[in-house]
């Protein structure tokens, strides 16, 4: 791999086309090295910094090799997981051309629940009591063994939606015969069973590099589709960071489990050339931090408010990563708040229309420290800016204080306006109160 001098520009293509994709592009255009970038597929947001590419198969590394080649790409992003399961980091890296992003076997830190939790036990990772399954009665009577609550995995990737936190037996129960009946595809042929655990949750990202983490800052998403935590699983309504209730032990315990997991993934059984984002999922429990989950990319929503926060060159931040040169990754935070709202379709997570007409964005961006990340959004044969998703956009704003930049989210999210738009109007409002509020 030719390692490429300080200073010297490059061409850069982001794989994915969300909220997390615009936040990383619009990071990396921020920096002096960044010559012509490109997104794949893009979205209306993202159309504004780079060039969309709306043809290229994202999670075909032949396909993402060869316009690697032809566009003289010297670093390459990769934003969601599915083509890192896909080896699409193998090819390209093989071929000696940069790229953000944990090789085939790293990726299955996410790709296999199965495997994630046996790599945290291999590893002393604190995480969920927990058994994995391919027989569906086994499964039934593990979870009667259990009892309720507890939480569901379908084991493989699912869209983010093979995770069902069961309350009751019944709904475990449930859960068990959706996955062996093919509700997740081959997601589900597996089934992975564990304990709830109860706590607020954190999530803490690392840049990883042969083996070194460097932990970005904190931030904690809210996850139920409506007000006061209320309503189905969703892939994050709002965002915020830092994260106030936070103990300081507390940080240090987190940090410590993501520097415990990017070393093993240097070493034997679990060896991975894992260059790229290792995402911790936490439960803070009155035993301390727990893991939820891996996940081997940039997390979404979290993205959009710590990328906003980092103080320093993304660009070569991203190429010592993808160049193994963990020595050479510097990293440094604002002291300012950064608070996420996402506006999204009504009906999300269920059901919802597409092609609605969005207005506002621009006036919205004209306030102070404010920056609106398009989700799913497109732009139709008018121009006009449409909704093209569940999760529209995602409106960030910074402040001197929590307060501060919470209520400058909201003031930009007043001014937008789509038909059906929803969003919760309680994002930050329970970290307001402290830690006495997940007691509650």
């Amino acid at each position: 791999m030719c390692i490429r001098d300080r200073g010297e520009t490059v061409n850069i293509l982001v794989l994915g086309g969300g909220g997390r994709e615009h936040a990383i592009a619009w990071a990396l255009s921020q920096s002096p090295r960044c010559d012509q970038l490109y997104v794949a597929p893009g979205n209306g947001g993202t159309a504004s910094i780079a060039q969309n590419v709306k043809n290229l198969a994202a999670e075909e590394g032949d396909a993402v090799l060869s316009f690697a080649k032809d566009h003289e790409i010297g670093l390459v992003v990769v934003g969601p997981e599915a083509p890192l399961v896909a080896g699409v980091a193998d090819v390209v890296r093989a071929a000696g051309i940069p790229i953000f992003g944990p090789d085939a076997q790293g990726a299955q830190l996410e790709g296999s629940k199965t495997y994630s939790k046996e790599f945290m036990d291999a590893n002393g990772i604190p995480t969920a009591r927990y058994a994995s399954f391919t027989d569906e009665a086994q499964a039934r009577a593990y979870c009667e063994e259990l009892g309720a609550p507890l939480v569901v995995k379908a084991d493989g990737l699912a869209a983010g939606k093979g995770v069902i936190v069961a309350e009751t037996l019944e709904v475990a129960l449930d859960a068990v015969k959706e996955c062996f009946q093919g509700a997740f595809g081959e997601a589900g042929n597996r089934v992975v069973i564990e304990e709830m655990l109860k706590g607020p949750e954190c999530s803490l990202l690392a840049f990883v590099s042969k083996g070194k983490a460097f932990c970005m800052a904190p931030a904690q998403d809210h996850k139920r589709a409506y007000d006061g935590d209320l309503g189905p699983n969703t892939g994050g309504m709002g965002v915020y960071s830092p994260v106030p209730i936070v103990t300081d032990e507390e940080m240090a315990a987190m940090v410590s489990v993501m520097e415990t997991a990017a070393a093993a993934t240097a070493k034997d059984p679990f060896e991975q050339d894992y260059r790229g984002c290792l995402y911790g999922g936490f439960m803070l429990t009155q035993e301390g931090p727990k893991v939820l989950e891996f996940n081997a990319r940039f997390g979404d929503p979290e993205t959009q408010v710590v990328l906003p926060r980092l103080q320093g060159d993304l660009v070569d931040i991203m190429l010592a990563v993808a160049e193994g040169r963990p020595e050479d990754i510097e990293l440094s935070w604002s002291n300012k708040w950064a608070v996420s709202v996402v506006l999204a379709s009504g009906g999300y997570p269920g059901s919802y229309e597409k092609g609605k007409v969005i207005l506002g964005v621009s006036e919205a961006e004209q306030l102070d420290d404010v920056i609106v990340f398009h989700a799913g959004t497109a732009l139709n044969n008018d121009g006009e800016l449409i909704t093209a998703g569940g999760r529209v956009l995602n409106v960030v704003a910074l402040g001197d204080t929590f307060e501060e930049a919470r209520n400058r989210a909201y003031e930009a999210c007043n001014l937008i306006k789509f038909e059906n738009m929803q969003f919760r109007s309680d994002i930050g409002k329970r970290a307001l109160l402290g830690r006495s509020a997940w007691d509650a």
